[in-house]
């Protein structure tokens, strides 16, 4: 059985592609590791990441609206909607590492994932974390 490595990030092109960046470089150092993203529902990567040529397992989540904090009423629920998918994902998966680049859909993977004390990996490319990885990169 080859290398099993689950990417996350998403929500706009400055995860998605450095995501896919990554990948590709796995790709090409590991032409047999089996690389499958975790990505939203309905945003860039639901599209970036097919057509770059890898499989995608998408999630509900949605991030925090700051400017109508109202809406943010569903984001409890749709965050442990996500992390039950990404629980399931991770059974049947069964990755030896995940990365995490940013963005809402990073958390529930890689929460998880430390959780079941599977190596996890947080990539910024900003010299400021952001929310995400910021909750993240002590863990």
């Amino acid at each position: 059985m080859g290398l099993r490595i689950a990417i996350a990030g998403g929500g706009t092109g400055g995860h998605v592609f450095p995501a896919i960046a990554i990948a590709d470089a796995l790709r090409a150092a590991r032409p047999d590791a089996e690389i499958r993203f975790v990505g939203a529902t309905g945003r860039l990567e639901a599209t970036a990441v097919p057509k770059a040529g890898y499989s995608i397992d998408l999630i509900p989540i949605a991030g925090i609206n700051r400017q109508n904090p109202v809406k943010n009423f569903t984001l409890p629920i749709k965050l442990w909607r996500s992390y039950q998918k990404v629980t399931r994902f991770l059974d049947s998966f069964n990755p030896q590492a995940v990365v995490g680049v940013g963005g809402y859909v990073s958390f529930p993977l890689l929460r998880a994932a430390i959780g079941r004390k599977i190596p996890a990996v947080i990539q910024e490319q900003n010299s400021i974390f952001g929310l995400t990885n910021g909750l993240l990169k002590n863990r």
